[in-house]
């Protein structure tokens, strides 16, 4: 495993530790030094405990661990919460003078240092900056450069005026200089530098740059935890490509308004969690009945109904696999890593055009929330390609007109992909209805014109799984006979758990698959394989259901349906327990 340091800071909603800990993560990032985020946080605006963690090291992260190195702990629920975490010489940042931290406990063989945050803060010119204060004194204790401090301070107060930015400062070299002066220890912590340069950012952000990048210019939206970050992201940047963002007032109205913008050639987008997936369902066979190419984003968290909002879980996929009346045609794409976000974003973009499909893009809580850095090669716009699949202009409508010279937007065609009009185009007039129609558009229930129809659309799956690269990524031992496979964000996880499995002398194969429908056929992969693990966050293993169908074999499941993410030690030590069972009653 890298040399990493794990560094976290816990209270509780509204004390700031969400701006504090993107602030160290942002300092991290311009030191040139790798990171990788995650957050603990409750589903209101005050009260409730909070905690962001930063693993960091000069080499690539993937996942959290548990460990942590220092805490800066606003709460005694703080050190409470990290227990199993904190081990011998792990440094506790707190303030003696806060009302909730005067009894403070410091377990054994910890270094506990009592920094007067506030205090220090508002010789600085506020107490608000009391998160600041132990920003420096964690600096201090790691041994990291104050001034990498300066740049990510800047970045974030430097809209607000330069003595803001000033008095941060200052308040950070109070913290460091407090704990410098007033203890005298060995912290065996040194934050490394680097002239690397690396892009940090999110999931949300991701899925946002990613739709910008795809030429979408139409996003409609209705805030929903934890897929509020995506139109966040997009509002004040798509303007400047001459699209919109609309806030609706619920989810129905977000999808219906997006249906309205593609119809009108506009590439659109909605994004939103597993509740408004529900309201939007409905909408979402009228988009695939009337052929319109619609993103819809699902950003899953703990259900079922309000569930725990800001909770992990993968729970969603029978939803999109099967959701809807009738028989409804739909791709469901899941990036496993946050790169992926923005290159899936692309991806379901020109799906949903070439084959006039709508595409759910299932993310997950994990993926929407962590920030991880990456090389700006990463995102390399050059590399972008757009696909508008069969659009027609006023030199090709003809071909697709009928004896009339009416347009025919759902024609029958041999793969099923009929041709696409946008207004303007001379000939291209055209309607679409959500009652069954023919190749007019118009509402028919004649019974050949009906069983035409659905097969055309359904068709146009099986032309897409002929043409595309349903392809998955592979990991750890090709020759392994115990096979692990999952889907979307745990692969950070199981890349890192796999280090710890081999230094166990535990060797597996791992395939990570980022298409759920239509996905890679592992059928050969899971037949040859002696022992087939599927680790997913949910309770019944919905993506291991769709594999043993696949492959008419039982496989194992590790699932994890907590509300928190698989961590790469935790996963691995399941695993290798997991192996010894099934062994045990070979």
């Amino acid at each position: 495993m890298p040399a990493d340091f794990n560094w976290a800071i816990g209270g509780e909603a509204g004390d700031g530790i969400d701006s504090t800990g993107k602030i160290f993560a942002q300092a991290l990032s311009r030191a040139g030094r790798h990171v990788f985020t995650s957050k603990d946080f409750a589903s209101r605006i005050r009260g409730g405990y909070t905690a962001y963690k930063v693993r960091t090291s000069v080499d690539q992260v993937q996942s959290v661990v548990d460990r942590l190195d220092v805490l800066i702990a606003l709460t005694q629920r703080t050190i409470d919460e990290n227990m199993d975490e904190l081990h011998e010489g792990s440094v506790i940042v707190y303030d003696g003078e806060r009302t909730t931290m005067q009894d403070v406990e410091i377990p054994e063989g910890m270094i506990g240092l009592d920094v007067p945050l506030k205090s220090l803060a508002e010789e600085a010119g506020g107490a608000i900056m009391r998160n600041v204060v132990a920003l420096g004194a964690a600096c201090e204790v790691s041994n990291f450069p104050i001034e990498n401090l300066d740049s990510a301070l800047e970045k974030r107060f430097g809209s607000k005026g330069q003595k803001l930015v000033d008095n941060n400062k200052e308040a950070a070299r109070k913290g460091r200089d407090y704990v410098a002066d007033e203890y005298d220890h060995d912290y065996d912590y040194d934050l490394e530098t680097t002239d690397n340069d690396y892009v940090l950012l999110n999931g949300d952000e991701a899925i946002g740059m990613g739709a910008l990048a795809a030429g979408c210019r139409y996003y409609a939206g209705y805030p929903i935890t934890p897929a509020t970050n995506v139109m966040e992201y997009l509002t004040g940047r798509i303007e400047r490509y001459g699209g919109h963002v609309v806030q609706a007032e619920d989810e129905l109205s977000a999808i219906n308004l997006a249906l309205g913008a593609a119809r009108a050639g506009a590439r659109a987008m909605t994004a939103t969690s597993g509740p408004g997936i529900d309201l939007m369902t409905e909408t979402f066979g009228l988009v695939a009945t009337s052929e319109t190419p619609l993103v819809i984003v699902d950003v899953m968290r703990s259900g079922p109904s309000t569930g725990m909002p800001t909770k992990q879980e993968q729970g969603d996929l029978n939803q999109l696999l099967y959701g809807g009346h009738g028989e409804v045609p739909r791709f469901v794409v899941a990036p496993t890593t946050i790169s992926e976000c923005f290159w899936k974003t692309v991806e379901a973009f020109n799906l949903a055009e070439k084959y006039q499909v709508p595409v759910y893009l299932a993310a997950d809580l994990a993926l929407a929330v962590t920030e991880q850095t990456f090389p700006p090669e990463a995102f390399d716009m050059d590399a972008v390609e757009i696909d508008r699949g069969l659009v027609v202009d006023d030199g090709s409508v003809g071909e697709w007109q009928n004896e009339k010279g009416q347009f025919k937007p759902h024609a029958l065609t041999d793969d099923g992909i009929s041709p696409r009009a946008f207004p303007g185009v001379s000939g291209g007039a055209h309607m679409s209805t959500g009652l069954e129609h023919d190749e007019l558009g118009r509402r028919t229930e004649d019974t050949d014109m009906r069983v035409e129809q659905v097969d055309k659309r359904n068709r146009k799956v099986r032309t897409a799984q002929e043409r595309e690269d349903w392809d998955y990524r592979e990991f750890g031992d090709p020759d392994s006979e115990n096979l692990v496979i999952s889907w979307g964000s745990n692969e950070g996880a199981m890349v890192e758990a796999i280090d710890f499995l081999e230094s166990e002398d535990v060797d597996v194969r791992f395939i990570s698959v980022p298409y759920v429908f239509p996905r890679p056929d592992l059928s050969a992969e899971i037949t040859d394989a002696e022992r087939v693990i599927v680790v997913e966050c949910n309770n019944t293993g919905q993506f291991a259901d769709v594999l043993e169908r696949d492959a008419l074999r039982r496989v194992t499941r590790v699932n994890k349906y907590d509300g928190v993410r698989f961590k790469a030690d935790e996963l691995a030590e399941e695993i290798a327990k997991t192996l010894r069972q099934e062994e045990v009653t070979a």
